[in-house]
């Protein structure tokens, strides 16, 4: 059994305690058990689809319980959902507890507030866009109480301070909630119709579709983070350098990619360019990667393959897009000096052009066995001075913008080499210490 901490087990206990005490008005209300037993069973039964399946949780039908029932008839919806599914984490019991008593409390005050402000006369009436307004306060009550609980579990379970518990809860779950919420006024409405309850049901058809269609989109998306994650990872171990550079380089290009007007899509697009632009390091013989002293012009040429190497290995990940472009010609030149193709001026792809400057940038700003990092302002000024020749004067100016409006905050900022293994030498010799 997981050990829970007992503070923890308190702290659910006396929530399970609030929601007893809220269902304990039920026999007073004379709450229509049909419609109770049908809003359950219909929660369960979405839980378990959309829950298991999909990878969330579906609350049109508990806040279209909370428009249409008395607080403590809406507060017992939640119940067969938690008692009946499955719990795959030790303490079960506790953990059941908690899923019972949590959305209990939630829908509970969701309900309160739908009523005090007469909301369910307007649902029967169909008052339009009157309902919007108690149906509203009653799903940011239903967040409100949902963000508070799961901050108090942070703290007393997983020892979150108090002063992070709660930060970004309440914002993150709200936009997203709304859009149940207005799935479960529809559903009230339609219910307190002359079409009935099954017409109610109907509504729940598109959202489970569109539910579906927002779990696939980011399963594809947490699949490409995997990848492009293992990819790193993989060059990091066998480049000491390149860890953190990678990721900075890839800030840099955001940075670079957002100063240009581009559109939220090619930015993503020229993150995975930075992340991924020394990939190909992984087909490049590892004693060249950590050889302690000046390369051999043999060995430089091998070293040169690497943007070539990085291509073949990304070639077949479709949703890189032209972030495979950048990785092949990375290091081209304006002048025409540069590799592997020796590319010149509007030759070089516009995303080659952004991640040569942002991994220049961070060449600079980084310290290596052999140099030190140079301050942000120097890097600029160097940048400036090779801009038309080595580099893309746009996307230095681009740069030189963002960070003078945003400065240089690194998310990444572990440059040191693993023990015992040595950061390389410069292959080009390039004054404005770009890398290889």
């Amino acid at each position: 059994m997981e050990a829970v901490p007992a503070r923890a087990r308190g702290y659910v206990a006396c929530v399970a305690l609030l929601a007893v005490l809220c269902v304990l008005p039920l026999p007073a209300t004379h709450a229509p058990w049909w419609a109770l037993a049908l809003l359950a069973a219909l929660y369960a039964a979405c839980e378990h689809v959309v829950g298991r399946r999909l990878g969330g949780t579906f609350y049109p039908v508990l806040l279209a319980g909370a428009f249409l029932l008395p607080p403590a008839a809406a507060a017992l919806v939640p119940l067969p959902a938690a008692l009946f599914a499955r719990v795959e984490q030790r303490p079960v019991w506790l953990r059941r507890v908690w899923r019972a008593a949590q959305p209990s409390l939630a829908v509970w005050a969701a309900a309160r507030v739908h009523g005090a402000l007469g909301g369910r006369d307007a649902v029967v009436g169909c008052d339009f866009p009157y309902a919007l307004v108690p149906a509203g306060a009653a799903v940011l009550a239903f967040c409100l109480v949902l963000a508070a609980l799961d901050g108090g579990i942070l703290a007393t379970a997983e020892h979150v301070p108090l002063r992070r518990a709660w930060r970004g809860l309440l914002s993150r779950s709200l936009a997203p909630v709304a859009v149940h919420g207005l799935a479960g006024l529809m559903m009230a409405v339609l219910w307190r119709s002359p079409y009935g309850p099954v017409a109610a049901l109907l509504v729940l058809l598109p959202m489970c579709v569109s539910c579906w269609v927002f779990a696939q989109y980011h399963r594809e998306r947490a699949a490409h983070q995997a990848t492009i994650r293992a990819l790193v990872q993989a060059v990091d171990i066998k480049d000491g350098y390149t860890r953190g550079h990678s990721e900075r380089v890839g800030q840099a290009s955001v940075m670079i990619a957002r100063e240009l007007g581009m559109d939220d899509e090619r930015v993503e697009v020229l993150r995975f360019a930075g992340i991924l632009h020394d990939v190909g390091k992984l087909g490049v013989p590892t004693r060249l990667l950590r050889k302690d002293g000046p390369l051999t012009p043999e060995e430089r040429r091998i070293i040169e393959l690497h943007p070539e190497y990085g291509h073949e290995m990304v070639r077949g990940i479709s949703f890189l897009g032209e972030a495979r472009t950048a990785i092949l010609h990375h290091h081209e030149r304006l002048d025409g000096s540069g590799y592997p193709y020796g590319l010149a001026g509007g030759q070089i792809p516009e995303c080659a052009r952004v991640v040569a400057v942002a991994d220049a940038f961070d060449a600079m700003t980084s310290t290596r066995s052999y140099s030190r990092a140079r301050p942000v302002e120097t890097a600029v000024t160097e940048l400036e001075r090779c801009a038309g020749t080595q580099f893309d004067p746009r996307m230095v100016a681009a740069l030189a913008r963002a960070l003078g409006r945003h400065g240089w905050h690194p998310a990444v900022t572990a440059d040191e080499a693993p023990c015992g293994i040595p950061a390389q030498e410069p292959v080009t010799g390039s004054r404005s210490g770009a890398p290889r």
